[in-house]
Order: C-alpha cells, then sequence, then structure tokens
C-alpha cells in the first residue's frame, strides 16, 4: 500500500527511475529530488536547469499580471467600469492567493510535471481515482493549450495598434491580418521552445528584471504626464454595459479580465521536473511570485484607471484596437514615446507566450507520458539531442493554429478563447483542491511536505473553492445580455468538444492505456 492508501504496482516502462547518481550531471538534483521521483514511479529525464529566481521569473513572466492588467482590461471595463475593474481585481487577488497557498502544498507533496491530474490520482477516492485524473488531465491540458493563441493575439493587436499610432490612414484590422500575425507569432514563439530552450532559465531571470522595471516606467508615465481622474470615479463608478440584471452579475461577467492576468499558477508545477529541489523551491517561487505579480497588478489597474479619467469612452472605442495604446498616446502625445513603451510590453508578451508553450508541453508530455492521450507513445519521447519534448510542442503547435483560426471569421474569438482557457484550468483547480480537501475533512493523513499550511489548510481550501466555482461558472458568459450568433462566447462549444473526443478515447480503449499516476506510486 501507498501512504495515500491506494494499492500500487509496478510498471515495466520509462516511468522506472534510474539513480540520481547515474544521470548527467546537467539533469541531477538533489537527493530529495531523488527520492520524490522514486516515489512516484517516474524517470528523471529532462534537465534540471531552474533554480528559485529563474522559476519566479518563469511563473511571473508567464502571468505577466500587470502587463495582462493593461492588455485585457476592456472586458472588465465593459462589465463593470472603473471602479469595477479595480475591485474585482483586488478581490480575485486575494482568492487567488488562497487558491495557491493550496496548491502550493500540494505541489511541495508531490513535484511533478503532471500537476493537478497527478495530485488528483493521489489524492481522490480510491474508485473516482482514475476517471477524475484523467478527466483533469484534459480539462489542464485544454486550458494551457488554449492559452497560447490567446498570448499570439495579445502581440498581434500590439503590432497592429504600432502601426495605426505611426500611421492612422493604415489599411488595418481585418480578421485575417490579425490571423497571420497571430500564425506568425507562433511560429516564432514555438521556434525558440525548439531550438533555444537551454537558454529560457537564463532569459527568464532577464526578463523579470525588465518586468519590474517597465512596470516603474509605466507608473512614472501615468502618475507623471496624465490628467489623473478623481477618487471618486475610480473607486466608486460602476458601468454595466452589457445590460445584465444587476450591476453586481456584470461584474462577475467582467471576472475574466482579473481571471486572465492570474490564471496559470500551476506553471511551476508542469516545470518541477526540471526545477532543482522542487519539493522546497517551487511553493516558495508560487506564492512570492503572485504576491509580487498581485501587487505590481493592483497599483498597475489602480494608475491605469486614474490616468483613462474622463476619457474612459474615447479609450474602449479607440481606433488602435487597444485601449492602453491610445491611452499611452493621449498622455504622452508622442507617436516615438508610445512607440517604445508599447515596443516594451510587446516583449514582456513575447516571453509571457514563450513561458505559456513551455509549461503547456510539459502539461502534454506528462499526460503522454501516462498514456492519457492517443499516439502517447509519439507525445512522450524526449529527444536527447534537444532535452525538450519536440513532439509534445509539435501537438500544441498543431492545436493553437487550429484554434486561432477561429480568428479568421469572428471578431470576438480572443473572448472565447481566453474564456475556455480559464474555465478548463479553473475546473483542474476545484477538481485538486477538492480532493485535498476532503482527505482534511475525513481526517486522512497527507503527504509530508515541507510547505504546510497546518491548521490554516482548510479555511483556505474553502477559500478557494468558493471563488473558482463562482468564476468557473461566470467563465461562460457571453458580455452582453441576448448576444447575436457572432458575439456568443463560444467557449462551451471548445469544452464540449474536447469532452466529447476526450470521452470517446476514454471509452474506445483508453481506459485500458491510461496509467494513473496514484497507480505507479511506492510506499516510500
Amino acid at each position: 500500500m501507498s501512504v495515500t492508501g491506494k494499492p500500487t504496482h509496478r510498471l515495466s516502462f520509462e516511468e522506472v527511475p534510474s539513480e540520481n547518481g547515474s544521470l548527467p550531471e546537467v539533469k541531477k538534483g538533489t537527493d530529495a529530488d531523488a527520492a520524490d521521483m522514486s516515489r512516484m514511479g517516474k524517470k528523471q529525464v529532462l534537465r534540471r536547469e531552474f533554480r528559485f529566481i529563474s522559476i519566479v521569473g518563469f511563473i511571473c513572466i508567464l502571468q505577466s499580471t500587470w502587463e495582462g492588467a493593461l492588455l485585457s482590461n476592456d472586458q472588465s471595463l465593459h462589465n463593470g467600469g472603473l471602479a469595477g475593474t479595480v475591485w474585482t481585481f483586488i478581490v480575485t487577488w486575494g482568492f487567488t492567493l488562497c487558491m495557491i497557498a493550496s496548491m502550493a502544498e500540494l505541489a511541495s507533496m508531490a513535484p511533478t510535471a503532471g500537476g493537478q491530474y497527478h495530485w488528483v490520482s493521489e489524492f481522490a477516492p480510491p474508485s473516482l481515482e482514475k476517471p477524475l485524473s484523467y478527466m483533469v488531465g484534459w480539462s489542464s491540458w485544454l486550458g494551457w493549450v488554449s492559452g497560447i493563441p490567446s498570448c499570439a493575439q495579445f502581440l498581434a493587436y500590439q503590432v497592429e495598434g504600432l502601426v495605426l499610432v505611426n500611421n492612422p490612414d493604415a489599411h488595418l484590422g481585418e480578421l485575417w491580418q490579425i490571423g497571420l500575425l497571430l500564425f506568425a507569432f507562433l511560429f516564432v514563439t514555438f521556434g525558440f521552445n525548439i531550438f533555444l530552450s537551454h537558454k529560457l532559465p537564463l532569459a527568464e531571470g532577464i526578463i523579470l528584471v525588465l518586468h519590474v522595471l517597465a512596470f516603474f516606467a509605466y507608473l512614472i508615465v501615468f502618475w507623471v504626464m496624465a490628467d489623473v481622474g478623481s477618487a471618486k470615479t475610480v473607486f466608486t463608478e460602476f458601468s454595466n454595459g452589457g445590460g445584465w440584471s444587476s450591476q453586481g452579475v456584470s461584474c462577475l461577467v467582467g471576472l475574466v479580465t482579473p481571471i486572465w492576468c492570474f490564471i496559470g499558477p500551476d506553471a511551476g508545477a508542469h516545470m518541477s521536473e526540471e526545477l532543482r529541489d522542487a519539493s522546497r523551491v517551487l511553493p516558495k517561487a508560487m506564492m512570492w511570485a503572485t504576491v509580487i505579480n498581485g501587487a505590481l497588478g493592483c497599483v498597475m489597474i489602480i494608475s491605469f484607471c486614474f490616468a483613462a479619467g474622463d476619457n474612459l469612452e474615447s479609450i474602449l472605442n479607440t481606433g488602435t484596437g487597444i485601449p492602453i495604446v491610445q491611452l499611452l498616446y493621449n498622455v504622452t502625445g508622442s507617436k516615438a514615446g508610445t512607440s517604445v513603451m508599447t515596443v516594451v510590453l510587446l516583449v514582456l508578451q513575447y516571453f509571457s507566450a514563450i513561458t505559456t508553450i513551455a509549461s503547456s508541453s510539459r502539461q502534454t508530455w506528462a499526460f503522454a507520458r501516462d498514456r492519457g492521450f492517443p499516439f502517447s507513445e509519439w507525445l512522450s519521447r524526449v529527444d536527447p539531442r534537444w532535452d525538450v519534448p519536440v513532439n509534445s510542442l509539435l501537438l500544441c503547435l498543431v492545436v493553437s493554429l487550429i484554434l486561432g483560426a477561429i480568428n479568421f471569421g469572428s471578431e470576438v474569438a480572443l473572448d472565447a478563447i481566453m474564456s475556455v482557457s480559464n474555465s478548463a484550468l479553473l475546473f483542474s483547480y476545484i477538481v485538486c483542491i477538492g480532493c485535498v480537501r476532503l482527505k482534511r475533512w475525513r481526517g486522512q493523513p497527507l503527504l509530508p511536505r515541507s510547505f504546510d499550511l497546518g491548521r490554516w489548510g482548510a479555511p483556505l481550501n474553502d477559500a478557494a473553492l468558493a471563488f473558482l466555482v463562482v468564476a468557473f461558472i461566470f467563465s461562460f458568459f457571453p458580455e452582453d445580455v441576448n448576444p447575436d450568433a457572432p458575439d456568443m462566447n463560444w467557449a462551451i462549444v471548445i469544452w464540449g468538444a474536447m469532452w466529447v473526443m476526450a470521452g470517446s478515447y476514454y471509452y474506445f480503449g483508453g481506459s485500458k492505456k491510461y496509467v494513473s499516476p496514484g497507480s505507479l506510486v511506492k510506499n516510500m
């Protein structure tokens, strides 16, 4: 029996671990890493090149909270107004800390690239372990892979905004133009993850510095150059642009923006098999990254709202297609200044896309390692020439191109893709935190861990679950009441298609091939 109370057995394929001492130097971790991998029945095949600073940088850049607050705020401004945008952002940060504390404890117990689906497999009731972990594996995968085209689309919009600021008469804004730019960014960012993957830890440390310096540069522009609005407007004046039944419902619909800014706390977990001393370093990195990003994000969104002031409508209806670009031009009155500031934001978002792809590919690879996908044997291969899961990267690229193609036919495609990324990841968080909460409620022992929530575990789990359920439900809402077909939130359709595909594979043979991680765990 394992420490989780489930029967265990050994399998003969690649999950059987090798001894830490027999690994190449670049793949070695600590003795604790070797013990964790051995307990979970996994083989060390990836390089452990990440350290505390680089993994904090990885999570911070992937979440890019203050950057996302500037780039994706049009939805919360539409449903919530200035005050709704500020308060939902602050509230979301508070509940996100509860959620990440819960997940950091899980990561300390089982630091694996599988993340949520592995945790569900170890902590779910034995009768539900296999189907639940399978469902969460697919849901987490969809959440991560659908986040990739969203990042690429933000990059495309920024390029369009740059061109229009410098040449207002340029013929841009066509759906096919945005779509082609999106595809170009997908190929460039995936290329980095394949050919320059070993430079990623170094790049994350450097970009983390830019992440902080650029934050202060934007603050200086907003605080010094803008004609700021009144505190009453920013903190008390709400808007119900979607025509919902109440202002409260409108603000809940606008949650898609702050959730997008904080989504992805499990990113570090999916890189844990490339992190030295993962069980100790990863939980701290997850918490520090969220504290840093949340503080920067709250200050930035408040500063943005003060700078927007009474010009909110003109900023939202800007010809540049992106409110922050118009606001920068309004504040600076300079095309050159606006261009420089936008390019800095573009570079940060470019690396956010790179880190999103890295995390998505590791999630794909880990689930394929446990035979959760069709063609799992091919997807789980790691070419020793690259030491990255190239085949999993290629699958993520193909799916990203398919989802990105929606942009060729819909002006609200970004909303749907963001919503499906949010909802799929939120579902995976609900199930994994719910499983550990159930064990606490039953008084069952948890695994040894360096990051222990102690007596705060149950209330933090409860707060996280309450928020996650509400956020999950509203992630499927459209922006406006009674929308036309093109303006619907089509996330539910993408979500449904994924479940049809995953369910069909599971029913027609996948259930026999899928190896739930809990079945590999050894009693240590």
